[in-house]
């Protein structure tokens, strides 16, 4: 059974749920999906890289950085069209077992 204080949190948060606009429902269910996910928790919680960027790295970033003052750059919708994949699929991808 849950504790009495855990039911009047859930009970708080409902209550707040239904006073919430429509307009910022997804933002509140993706916090809770993120909440739910253990890949999604572990990332958020995850250490910042503090690796020192290699020479070739920093490189490779100037260059990048260079070519996007000259070009446009590519949506990522047409970047997946390209190589024949879609968001769903790279969101539902599991490695193999």
């Amino acid at each position: 059974m849950m504790a009495p204080d855990s039911m009047q949190q859930k009970q708080h948060a409902h209550m707040m749920l239904d006073l919430l606009a429509p307009e910022k429902l997804p933002a509140v269910v993706g916090v809770i999906e993120a909440l739910l996910d253990p890949v999604a928790r572990a990332i958020a919680n995850a250490p910042i890289d503090d690796e020192p960027v290699t020479a070739e790295e920093a490189e490779a970033l100037a260059e990048a950085r260079e070519w996007l003052k000259h070009n446009k750059g590519i949506p990522h919708e047409q970047v997946l069209a390209e190589l024949g994949i879609t968001q769903e699929e790279i969101e539902n991808y599991r490695e193999p077992a």
